[in-house]
């Protein structure tokens, strides 16, 4: 994958919206052997220690209250339904979440760290870079995922990648061609209704 593409993707959406243009966004991009690397160590970390290392945030609040417990409980059960994967095969589960750590077979990852002097309000800044760009991307004709699963892993990834100690990782993103062939691309998460979610006052319509 040309990197020149990658450059002009992260050009244009280094313009996304950031509180006080703190733009507090680090990201590292990988591919070839320097990203080979990377996925032997925290694959070999990951079958090592499955539940992962010491976390330095969060990923889901704990505990989690309804109605988003029932979301994420269902996401879950949807996609190994598609992928054929039965509740009760624990080992098949854990294989399909170790693939996290292969990126999916993407040839490229994206590495997203946040300085460690930011707050809460700088993590949406996070959001919307990179949801920026996944958006650009797709306009490429290359498809993402973002994956928050390699926070388990930060120490891990740290040390593969000398980062500095003012960063904390955030997460990462697969970048590569979708497989139309592949049961998992044919999910579409549920979503709530709008009403659930939006308010709406002195319209006309």
């Amino acid at each position: 994958m040309p990197g020149a593409l990658l450059r002009r993707v992260l050009q244009k959406a280094a313009r996304a919206p950031s509180g006080g243009n703190l733009q507090p966004w680090h990201l590292v991009l990988l591919t070839g052997t320097p990203l080979q690397s990377l996925l032997a160590q925290v694959s070999a970390r990951a079958l090592a220690q499955p539940n992962g290392e010491i976390s330095e945030y969060p990923i889901y609040p704990s505990p989690i209250r309804e109605p988003y417990r029932t979301r994420r409980a269902d996401i879950g059960e949807d996609m190994y339904a598609l992928l054929g994967i039965a509740r009760e095969d624990r080992a098949g589960r854990r294989a399909w979440f170790a693939r996290n750590f292969q990126l999916f077979g993407a040839p490229v990852g994206l590495f997203c760290f946040i300085d460690r002097g930011m707050g809460a309000a700088q993590f949406s800044d996070l959001g919307m870079v990179l949801q920026t760009i996944m958006l650009l991307l797709r306009e490429e004709g290359l498809d993402s995922c973002a994956q928050e699963a390699w926070a388990m892993f930060a120490t891990t990834v740290y040390q593969a990648l000398a980062t500095p100690p003012e960063l904390m990782l955030f997460c990462g993103m697969a970048i590569g061609y979708r497989d139309a062939q592949a049961p998992v691309n044919a999910l579409r998460s549920k979503r709530a209704p709008l009403e659930d979610f939006a308010r709406f006052e002195g319209f006309d319509d």
